[in-house]
């Protein structure tokens, strides 16, 4: 087993808990792609945390303790001290604290942890040569090139008609889970459509960091658009989608 290196495994554990911003996350899992130990630790992180989740495990902390925790002062930092702590504590000491009492602690946690990591794939395939693995306007060629890269099937219809230009896809990793990504343009923006099986989930409309966000399930898939442009737009992406996949 390869050592992953010493000034990223902090990082490695905000990254698996979801506790790095958009821009950590991004550097995080660049680095992680060229380097096979930084890759093995992740994997290991992730393994260990499913197993903290499993039940029988993961224990809920009681109310009175949650209250406790949310009053430390450590956990109210003031705006002046924010920045300053982003800088030298984030990655350390507060993110540890902040990660261990993540799993026990917060509500809805693995769902924060994948909102999180939607927007921070989102931000990440924006860098050059990270937004598509395929990249074509047809339909007929996006979609078999997933056949054999995952199992299952994600329906790719061409949107130009109705404003969405298809530009291609990818294979992307959310919450340990490989995904689809297919990749549509709203003008000069980007609309990233995550999509693996799932029909757990009601839909949802929300933002995160900035980005709209648009969920549903349908035919056993779970689907998550991505994207900078308005929520209205987006919404009529999903609406457009919908009725293109059939």
């Amino acid at each position: 087993m390869t050592k992953a290196c010493a000034d990223q495994e902090l990082l490695l554990g905000g990254l698996v808990d979801g506790e790095l911003d958009a821009a950590n996350t991004a550097m995080t899992e660049a680095h992680v792609l060229r380097c096979e130990g930084c890759r093995e630790e992740l994997e290991r992180l992730h393994a260990v945390r499913s197993l903290i989740r499993g039940e029988g495990v993961r224990h809920q902390a009681p109310q009175a303790l949650r209250s406790r925790i949310s009053a430390l002062p450590e956990l109210n930092l003031k705006p002046a001290n924010q920045n300053r702590v982003a800088g030298w504590l984030g990655p350390g000491l507060a993110g540890a604290l902040a990660a261990s009492l993540a799993i026990a602690v917060l509500p809805n946690g693995s769902q924060s942890v994948v909102e999180q990591q939607l927007v921070s794939s989102h931000v990440r395939s924006l860098q050059p040569g990270h937004l598509t693995d395929v990249q074509t306007t047809n339909q007929h060629i996006v979609k078999p090139w997933f056949n054999g890269r995952i199992d299952f099937a994600p329906p790719v219809p061409e949107l130009a008609s109705v404003g969405y230009p298809l530009a291609g896809g990818r294979l992307d990793s959310i919450d340990g889970k490989t995904v689809a990504a297919i990749v549509y343009h709203r003008r000069l923006h980007v609309v990233n459509l995550y999509v693996w099986p799932g029909d757990k989930g009601a839909a949802r409309s929300f933002q995160k960091d900035g980005f709209a966000i648009e969920e549903w399930s349908r035919g056993g898939l779970r689907y998550s658009a991505v994207s900078d442009i308005p929520v209205a737009d987006l919404k009529n992406f999903q609406k457009q989608f919908i009725a293109a996949a059939g």
